[in-house]
């Protein structure tokens, strides 16, 4: 359905600034469509960008009505494709947060106009035709009737004229692009309602049906109305964030001044000062001061976490601590919350099968209810005996009760919540079938380190060993990067770093000389004698100091805290669970024995793991792999389903279909369990549209409901499938729970 222009196209010239190119030939233009309103309008808009030439791909977002154009770059002149999409009824103009929210402001407002409009004048006439009806029977005299059906004309035309135009204006824009819409069938039954009321008022005959057009207006606008209401709070979490990227930079300049400028003007390499409480408005890694930083917009968790120099704090999180001072990666568009925000339109604006099926089923529409409703029409006025004027009121019915609404949202509108809820629980779902496909796996293939497990070494004992002890390795480790080094200072907290240390090659790190020499290294340079009483085997470093024991400090990574209730929680929901890792037995069998994983093997290369994943797709199964390394990116992209941790390789999120941040796996839980609603949901939803048709088409064919009843069962359906999407973004409890 296309609307009245917001915003008038941008010429050519003005598009330059918002094109981006990929560096490989191609060139994409974000726009922001105005009067995309189902999925025949996504469907118009697609099939004609794509056919234009020198276009490789156009997707339309309809939750943030955006539009991403990509073509070969100098194959096709970006203002033609804009005006294209003027002349087809779609206005367009380049794509912003800010221009969304005023669009939708502005057709909000519109809409509550033409809303208050239409119910104010449907009670007022609504009130005339109860005394009319009222008074027949006692024998109400022609001219009171007459003069009242004049005062209900009064009223109602102007009100028609003016509350119909969101739906009259889209029916022209798209007769004038010759083609049809939804809105057409809908325009049509309005005027044709009003016209035969008119007719009869001018002919004296005492039916009139002004009540009917103007309650029919109005129940089209709650349902429009509610409808982009819904669509609102639908929108998608990642147009907030992308809102954030706004917030100023406070820039330390190399004379010492500080700068206050926009976060996208911050250069890679820049100063950046975040003051306590502030939001960090780029992507860097500490140069200075120790804090805790708040992650919970990008990974969902409430509980910050600490930061020190060296750490990579991201864009969108807050300092919750003290003052820090960042060396900026990235800003702008190349920050991890523009990759967030772009990753998330993908996976709203993807199609699933289930979404193309509705696509192709709302396609049908205008042909197929143009002409039943004609059928309808001639079959009760030349083969069942009506007048003209009940035949045609039938085939207005038909017009409007077929509407097909409630299949267009049937998987959007659950597409859509279900990326959003997950979003909010640090779940970035990368691609559009990712969900269909993931309520369909059976069988769960995990990685350990870095999946099941932390993948960095922690301090095994920590109980044990003495504070002092610990701090004073802390001030030799602070002046190494080395990720043993990183786990003492986490174990120690906040710790002053010593000046005089200095790094022995292949040894360790020593402060001080001669007799008042400190080392913290290897077990050999430090003088430690046998294995120092522990466990042997494993990675360990030894702090030896002056007049004291050698102190052995031992490592091992950890198993994320909630992975043994997760894998419970996958046997009781009835999934097979393997666990194919390529480290060491005794690591793998002591992961596998403490998580009560039967089914393991340690040592698997990237071959190892494809030729199990083939073996079960063949046995029938569906895999659902999760992984973080480079090992694993083979297995990830050729699972039915997969899911990689935010932590993990580049490359293995590349190729995974769901991303989530944090140290728990009860996201990957929370992942499965809203995929599986997710169907269900969808399902329901296209249960409610053929149950909806097939009981409201034939009694409409039939003539037993009035184009009043219709309006009303139209909105009613389209509210109803909209409302049970939304129960997808309710707060469930834990899957462990």
């Amino acid at each position: 359905m296309s609307a009245p222009a917001e915003a008038s196209a941008a010429p050519a010239d003005d598009l330059s600034a918002f094109i981006e190119r990929d560096g490989h030939g191609t060139a994409s233009l974000n726009l922001l469509v105005n009067g995309v309103h189902c999925a025949q309008c996504i469907a118009t808009i697609e099939r004609a960008m794509r056919a234009e030439p020198g276009v490789v791909d156009a997707r339309v977002n309809l939750t943030a009505r955006r539009l991403r154009l990509a073509w070969r770059d100098g194959a096709a002149d970006p203002g033609a494709l804009v005006g294209s999409l003027d002349r087809l009824g779609y206005p367009a103009v380049p794509y912003s947060p800010a221009a969304l929210s005023g669009a939708g402001r502005r057709e909000e407002a519109g809409l509550l106009r033409a809303l208050a409009v239409a119910g104010f004048a449907a009670g007022n006439v609504m009130l005339l035709s109860i005394a009319v009806w009222a008074g027949g029977p006692s024998g109400m005299a022609e001219s009171t009737r007459t003069l009242m059906h004049w005062i209900s004309a009064l009223v109602a035309l102007p009100a028609i004229a003016y509350a119909g135009l969101p739906f009259f204006r889209s029916a022209i824009g798209a007769l004038a692009a010759r083609r049809v819409n939804m809105d057409l069938p809908i325009s049509v039954a309005v005027c044709i309602t009003a016209a035969i009321s008119l007719a009869e008022l001018l002919a004296e005959r005492p039916d009139v049906y002004f009540d009917a057009a103007l309650m029919l207006l109005f129940f089209l606008l709650v349902g429009r109305y509610l409808d982009l209401r819904t669509r609102g709070a639908m929108r998608s979490t990642a147009e907030n964030l992308a809102a954030l990227a706004a917030e100023p930079a406070t820039v330390l300049r190399p004379d010492g001044v500080r700068e206050l400028v926009p976060a996208r003007a911050v250069r890679p390499g820049s100063r950046v000062l975040v003051a306590a409480g502030e939001r960090i408005p780029v992507d860097g890694d500490i140069l200075s001061g120790r804090t805790v930083i708040d992650r919970s917009l990008l990974t969902g968790e409430a509980v910050p976490e600490a930061a020190m120099p060296g750490d990579r704090v991201y864009a969108g999180t807050v300092n919750a601590g003290d003052p820090v001072t960042l060396s900026a990666i990235a800003a702008g568009d190349g920050t991890l919350l523009n990759e967030i925000v772009r990753l998330a339109e993908a996976a709203e604006q993807g199609r699933s099968a289930y979404m193309r099926l509705a696509d192709r089923a709302a396609r049908l529409y205008a042909p197929v209810v143009h002409g039943l409703a004609l059928l309808a029409f001639a079959g009760w006025w030349g083969f069942g005996g009506l007048p003209f004027r009940d035949a045609l009121l039938i085939g207005v019915a038909v017009l409007i009760i077929t509407c097909p609404c409630a299949l267009g949202l049937a998987v959007p509108a659950v597409q859509v919540v279900a990326c959003n809820r997950l979003l909010r629980n640090g779940v970035l779902v990368k691609a559009g079938d990712a969900l269909e496909r993931l309520a369909a796996v059976d069988t769960v293939l995990l990685d350990k380190t870095g999946t099941l497990t932390f993948g960095r070494p922690e301090i095994v004992g920590r109980d044990a060993l003495r504070d002092e002890d610990l701090l004073l390795a802390a001030s030799l480790a602070g002046a190494s990067r080395h990720p043993l080094c990183r786990s003492v200072l986490r174990a120690a907290g906040p710790a002053p770093v010593r000046e005089d240390v200095r790094e022995e090659v292949a040894m360790g790190l020593a402060a001080g000389s001669g007799e008042n020499e400190v080392r913290l290294g290897n077990r050999a340079w430090c003088g430690a004698p046998g294995s120092g009483g522990g466990s042997p085997g494993g990675p360990e470093l030894w702090l030896r100091r002056p007049g004291r024991e050698p102190v052995r400090f031992r490592f091992a990574d950890r198993l994320r805290p909630d992975a043994a209730a997760f894998v419970q929680w996958l046997k009781r929901q009835g999934f097979a669970v393997e666990l194919f890792s390529g480290d060491r037995v005794p690591a793998v069998r002591s992961a596998a024995e403490s998580l009560g994983i039967d089914a393991w093997k340690a040592g698997a290369r990237p071959a190892d793991k494809l030729a199990r994943l083939d073996a079960l797709k063949q046995a029938g199964r569906r895999v659902l792999m999760v992984g973080d390394g480079l090992n694993d990116a083979p297995s990830l992209a050729g699972a039915d389903a997969s899911i990689s941790p935010a932590a993990g390789a580049d490359l293995a999120q590349t190729a995974a279909d769901i991303v989530f941040q944090g140290e728990r796996l009860e996201s990957v839980a929370i992942a499965m369990r809203t995929a599986r609603r997710a169907r269900r949901l969808v399902f329901q939803n296209f249960a409610l549209a053929a149950a909806y048709n097939a009981f409201a088409v034939p009694l409409a064919v039939a003539g037993h409901v009035t184009p009043l009843i219709a309006a009303a069962a139209m909105s009613a359906s389209s509210i109803a499938v909209t409302l049970n999407a939304l129960r997808l973004g309710r707060a469930g409890r834990s899957p462990f729970a």
